[in-house]
C-alpha cells in the first residue's frame, strides 16, 4: 500500500482530459498534482481520500485537491461500475483560474478542494448531464463547459468535506508512523482478528500511545475502524450473492446475530435487507449478467 504518485499525460493543446479508467479490484492508492473531478455509479463502493474512508450507494461526485491521496473508486466492486474522470493539469489553477476576477468562487472552490469534496442531490445529477455532454465537444466548447460545471460545484450547498484537515502527500510523508503501513495491516487482516497489540508493535509504539494517534487520524477507534471496514467489505460479497452467514465469517465476525445488528447500525437495514433490495435493482435494471465470485486485475 504505498502510496504511488500518478503521472498524468494530456494532449497537446488541452487543458483537461476527461476519461472512464477501470481499474476493478487492484489497490491503487495515488496522488497527483492535478486537480480532478470523479463521478462512479455502482451499487456499493468505498470512498477513500486523505483519512476519510467511507463507503457510498448508487453514485458519489467527488472534488480531490492537488497531491490529496486517494484509492481508486472501483476497487473491490464486483457488479457493473460506470466511471467519469476529469483531471485538470496542474497550471489549471494558477493560469486560467486565478487571472479572472469573475472566477473568484471558482478559485475558492479549488482550494477548498484539498479537503476532499463530496457533493449530492441535484448538483450532483445537474453536473453528471454536463460531463456527459463535454465528452463530444470540441477543445473550446468543452472547456467553456467545464468552467460551467465548477461554477456550479462552487455554488452549490449540496457539498460535504470528507476531510477536517489537510492531508496532501506531504502530510503523509512527514507522518513518522505512515497510516498506509495501518491500512495496508488492516486491508490484510480485516477477516481474521486485526490486534491492535499487534500493530502497535509494527509501528513502533505503546499500545496506548497507538491508541491515542489512530484515534486523532481517523476519528475513530481501531475496533470502530476495523469493523467499518469489515461492513463495506460485507456488502461487496453480499452482491456477489454469498449468503449472510457465508459474508458473516467470512469478514472476520464470529456473531451471526452481532454482525446483523452492526450491519444495520451502519447501512439503516439488515444484511438480508440489503441484498434483496440492491440484487432486485441489479436485475431490474440489468446493469450486468451473472456476477462472479473470481476477482482479477483489469488494467
Amino acid at each position: 500500500m504505498k502510496i504511488q504518485k500518478e503521472t498524468i499525460e494530456f494532449e497537446k493543446g488541452k487543458s483537461f482530459k476527461l476519461f472512464s479508467p477501470s481499474l476493478k479490484n487492484c489497490f491503487f492508492w495515488h496522488y497527483h498534482p492535478e486537480i480532478e473531478l470523479v463521478y462512479v455509479e455502482a451499487v456499493n463502493g468505498i470512498r477513500h481520500v486523505g483519512k476519510d474512508i467511507s463507503g457510498f450507494t448508487d453514485s458519489d461526485l467527488l472534488l480531490i485537491g492537488s497531491n490529496v491521496p486517494h484509492l481508486n473508486f472501483d476497487y473491490g466492486i464486483q457488479t457493473e461500475c460506470k466511471q467519469l474522470v476529469l483531471q485538470m493539469r496542474e497550471n489549471f489553477l494558477q493560469d486560467i483560474i486565478l487571472p479572472v476576477p469573475e472566477f473568484e468562487n471558482i478559485r475558492t472552490l479549488l482550494e477548498r478542494s484539498y479537503l476532499g469534496l463530496s457533493f449530492f442531490g441535484e448538483t450532483k445529477r445537474i453536473i453528471i448531464e454536463k460531463l456527459q455532454i463535454i465528452k463530444n465537444k470540441g477543445s473550446f466548447e468543452s472547456l467553456m463547459g467545464l468552467i460551467d460545471i465548477l461554477q456550479i460545484l462552487a455554488d452549490s450547498n449540496e457539498v460535504k468535506e470528507l476531510n477536517k484537515e489537510d492531508t496532501r502527500i506531504k502530510w503523509f510523508l512527514n507522518d513518522k508512523i505512515r497510516m498506509g503501513t495501518i491500512y495496508d495491516y488492516i486491508h490484510e487482516n480485516y477477516d481474521k482478528k486485526p490486534n491492535v497489540n499487534e500493530i502497535a508493535t509494527i509501528v513502533s509504539l505503546s499500545t496506548p500511545a497507538f491508541c491515542r494517534y489512530f484515534k486523532k487520524q481517523t476519528n475513530m477507534t481501531f475496533t470502530d475502524f476495523v469493523n467499518n471496514y469489515r461492513i463495506n467489505q460485507a456488502k461487496i460479497f453480499l452482491l456477489k450473492d454469498y449468503s449472510v452467514t457465508e459474508v458473516c465469517f467470512q469478514v472476520g465476525f464470529e456473531s451471526l446475530s452481532y454482525f446483523n445488528k452492526l450491519f444495520k447500525q451502519h447501512t439503516g437495514e439488515t444484511p438480508s435487507e440489503f441484498k434483496k433490495k440492491h440484487f432486485k435493482a441489479i436485475e431490474i435494471n440489468g446493469r450486468i449478467g451473472t456476477i462472479s465470485r473470481d476477482s482479477s486485475c483489469n488494467k
